[in-house]
């Protein structure tokens, strides 16, 4: 393996700059990271498109579960439209039945209308309860990757787990890792895995300095800023674990 590729997650126009000046691979363009990552604006789409690191779409249209009812859908497939318009690489998708099995009906809806993008399935997969028949479902749709946390809340957190995952795909598609992947963490899932790609929000805390918009709930006390040097040192890091083996 030559290398592993670095996909970074953002949700602004700061955040785009900073993960196309640190060197990432790839970019996942959304809202609302707090809460997993909505859709991102079609204005943020516009810029993003401007850039020349290849950028995928969340397409979520609300936080909470990922069983859409037929509205969500709509709203998903014209989401789907901006992003194309937009000039974008891809998308990332996911949905659910009430049981939490992937809704392979939804997705081969919403991946037919994405026809010709990209295609990732984001973390509804890590509610599935058999991970071999959602891989199978993933792989007969055409998604390229699944972005997963092996199940766990993080995905260092499930090692073991994400193993069997890369097994289990056996090369028809790629297990990408993310959900607490840092340069404190990378060591954990590289080289054991043999993944291609990882995913990561290099991101730095940062408190408000406006305790006024905090008390107006108009921002958060303690923030998550991308950050160029962040994004350069991990990709330092994976092209040094590589190296050591």
């Amino acid at each position: 393996m030559s290398r592993v590729l670095l996909e970074v997650c953002l949700d602004d126009a700061s955040g785009l700059a900073a993960a196309v000046e640190g060197g990432a691979d790839r970019i996942e363009l959304c809202s609302a990271l707090a809460v997993g990552g909505l859709t991102p604006s079609a204005g943020l789409m516009a810029l993003a498109a401007r850039t020349p690191v290849p950028v995928y779409a969340m397409v979520r249209p609300r936080p909470g579960d990922f069983v859409f009812n037929a509205a969500e859908l709509d709203i998903m497939r014209h989401d789907i439209d901006a992003a194309r318009a937009a000039g974008l690489a891809g998308v990332v998708l996911g949905a659910s039945q009430a049981n939490r099995r992937l809704d392979a009906q939804t997705l081969a809806e919403l991946t037919r209308h994405a026809s010709g993008l990209g295609l990732t399935l984001h973390r509804a997969f890590d509610l599935v309860p058999d991970f071999a028949e959602a891989i199978s479902v993933a792989t007969a749709l055409g998604f390229e990757r699944i972005l997963t946390s092996g199940g766990a809340r993080t995905a260092p957190a499930a090692v073991d787990r994400l193993e069997e995952l890369v097994d289990l795909a056996a090369g028809r598609l790629s297990i990408m890792p993310g959900s607490g992947v840092t340069i404190d963490t990378i060591d954990r899932l590289l080289p054991r895995l043999g993944v291609i790609e990882v995913h990561s929000s290099c991101s730095v805390r940062e408190p408000a300095t406006d305790a006024r918009m905090v008390e107006m709930g108009f921002a958060p006390a303690v923030a998550r800023r991308t950050d160029a040097a962040t994004v350069r040192a991990m990709k330092a890091r994976l092209d040094a674990i590589l190296a050591r083996r």
